[in-house]
């Protein structure tokens, strides 16, 4: 649902459009809270009750879907305030501050999987284990998400909230019109296993392109999807960085270029205003869709392509986007905050989370509720998302995630992929010159 740039894109910007994912899914989108601090000074209020905070970045959804109402009944002498810090790219700096003074910190700290490894190596100390409290089932979450949180002394820091397993969304009408198949069971199988046949498929689509539409959104939307199925990506599993050398990320590379240089790319920039107004015009057939892109398109295209997208299934497995609690040794209210994360991130919750906002869990004991299981989105061809997405999620690898991972698979997408798409720049330039700025990103 979602994503920082590197990871998914920014929360606030991409978790604005999923509470209209509609028609039997998702309920209306209300405040999510203040902006300012994740700090508070905890305690109790005026009516006695224990107040604990949460702070996140952008719309995370408990708010919406109800959640905090919910515990608030079951639990009566609890007071819930949600701080949000937005723009969401301001809330990561201001936690490792609050962390830095042990003060100001909320009793639950939301922490963005591109951040997550960073927290993992460098803050542990200062988090609560979660393995260890009262209802929490390593079992009931996917591996690789629980893998994402854990130290390497085996303490988990973080429970998953939701994850982004990957899709490829795309236009029936305009497949139908350029001669390729548009159920989505046959559509899959033209891609099935190799990311290059799906630039193959933009190949043959290009040929009877209709309306100047072209195939997919942008090179760097590819290249995302295509290097989030790779376990070993940026850096090693002894941490060290591999960005430049990995065949995996030269891979990616060169299908993002290739559909760039084959003119199969609109070349747009994800979720701005250009790429916004494309999807409402329908200048292009297909997106790497994370579940969390659901929401994008059917905000930005809306009612006139009710109906002409559909989902099927991405190449290959892959994952791009999640998030996690945690609760810092410093809460106010760590035995209270400790059950609310749990209670949150429990299968149960994370399916009404789902229904209501398109948070695709990280629980997988929650794919077999009816919530998820038997999902299906009228706006994209009644497309059985909660079968497409489980699949998906439980196949994608345990990703190596290293300290500086968004950052660099955002130098990537939006220095280097963007001269490329955008500026005329030849593959070599814009290889160069994402390196160069993920180096000194490195180097500070």
């Amino acid at each position: 649902m979602r994503r920082s740039t590197g990871s998914h894109r920014g929360r606030a910007v991409v978790l604005a459009a999923v509470a209209a994912l509609g028609a039997g899914l998702l309920s209306g989108c209300a405040d999510d809270g203040d902006d300012g601090s994740a700090g508070s000074s905890g305690g109790g209020d005026s009516k006695g009750k224990t107040v604990v905070t949460v702070g996140t970045y952008g719309v995370m959804g408990f708010k919406q879907a109800g959640l905090y109402d919910e515990y608030t009944k079951l639990h009566p002498n609890i007071k819930i305030e949600e701080n949000v810090i937005d723009p969401a790219s301001n809330y990561y700096p201001q936690l490792l501050t609050h962390l830095g003074s042990g003060s100001g910190l909320a009793d639950i700290q939301a922490v963005e999987v591109g951040n997550i490894n960073e927290v993992t190596t460098t803050q542990a100390d200062k988090f609560v284990d979660l393995s260890k409290a009262d209802g929490v089932k390593k079992g009931n979450f996917l591996d690789w998400k629980w893998a994402q949180a854990t130290a390497k002394d085996g303490k988990t820091i973080g429970l998953g909230t939701d994850v982004g397993p990957m899709a490829i969304c795309y236009r029936k009408d305009l497949f139908q019109q350029a001669g390729l198949p548009t159920d989505r069971d046959a559509v899959s199988k033209l891609w099935a296993g190799d990311w290059q046949k799906y630039l193959n498929a933009g190949k043959d689509y290009a040929k009877k392109a209709p309306g100047g539409a072209a195939f997919l959104d942008s090179a760097g939307g590819l290249f995302n999807a295509a290097v989030s199925g790779g376990s070993e990506v940026y850096y090693d599993k002894s941490g060290k960085p591999i960005y430049k050398d990995n065949p995996a990320v030269k891979k990616a590379w060169k299908l993002a270029t290739d559909a760039s240089a084959s003119k199969l790319s609109a070349g747009l920039q994800e979720f701005t205003k250009p790429w916004q107004q494309a999807l409402a015009n329908g200048k292009f057939a297909t997106a790497s869709c994370p579940a969390w892109m659901l929401g994008q398109i059917k905000e930005y295209a809306g009612d006139k392509y009710n109906g002409k997208w559909d989902v099927a299934a991405a190449p290959k497995p892959a994952n791009w986007g999640g998030s996690f609690l945690s609760v810092p040794q410093a809460a106010k209210n760590k035995d209270e905050a400790v059950k609310l994360a749990t209670w949150l991130t429990a299968p149960e919750q994370q399916a009404k989370l789902f229904e209501k906002q398109a948070s695709f869990p990280s629980a997988q004991a929650a794919y077999d509720l009816p919530q998820v299981a038997d999902a299906k989105l009228p706006y994209f061809n009644n497309a059985p998302i909660g079968k497409i997405f489980s699949e998906a999620a439980k196949d994608s690898p345990t990703q190596v995630l290293g300290p500086k991972d968004a950052v660099i698979k955002q130098n990537f997408v939006d220095v280097g992929l963007l001269q490329v798409d955008q500026q005329g720049k030849s593959a070599a330039e814009g290889w160069k010159a994402a390196i160069k700025t993920n180096d000194n990103a490195l180097d500070q």
